[in-house]
C-alpha cells in the first residue's frame, strides 16, 4: 500500500488581489493523484493551500503544472520573506489521518 502524501503551501496575497487569488484557487484544474485540496485563511493577507495526494509520485508528476499555476498569480503575492520569496512550501508522507 502506497503511502498518501501532502502539501502545503503558505502565501501572502497582496490586498487588491484577494478575490482574484481565491477565485484562481478555486478554480485550479484536477491534478491526477491529488485526493483533495483546501485552502485556509490564517491571517489577514495569509493563506496556506494543503493538498492531499495519493503518493509522493503524483505530486512529483503534478509539480510543473503547479509551478506553471503559480506563474499566474506571482503577482499577486508578496514576498514572504528574501530567503523564500512568495511561498512557503513544505511536503512529506501522511503519518496519521483520522
Amino acid at each position: 500500500m502506497m503511502t498518501k502524501f501532502s502539501n502545503v503551501v503558505r502565501f501572502k496575497v497582496k490586498p487588491a488581489y484577494v478575490d482574484d487569488f481565491l477565485k484562481h484557487f478555486s478554480d485550479l484544474p484536477p491534478f491526477e493523484g491529488k485526493l483533495s485540496q483546501i485552502l485556509i485563511k490564517t491571517g489577514e493577507q495569509n493563506y496556506c493551500g494543503v493538498g492531499l495526494w495519493e503518493s509522493e509520485n503524483a505530486v512529483v508528476e503534478a509539480r510543473p503544472a503547479m509551478i506553471a499555476s503559480l506563474g499566474t498569480v506571482r503577482h499577486m503575492l508578496d514576498e514572504i520573506s528574501p530567503e523564500m520569496g512568495v511561498t512557503d512550501a513544505v511536503s512529506g508522507p501522511v503519518v496519521v489521518e483520522r
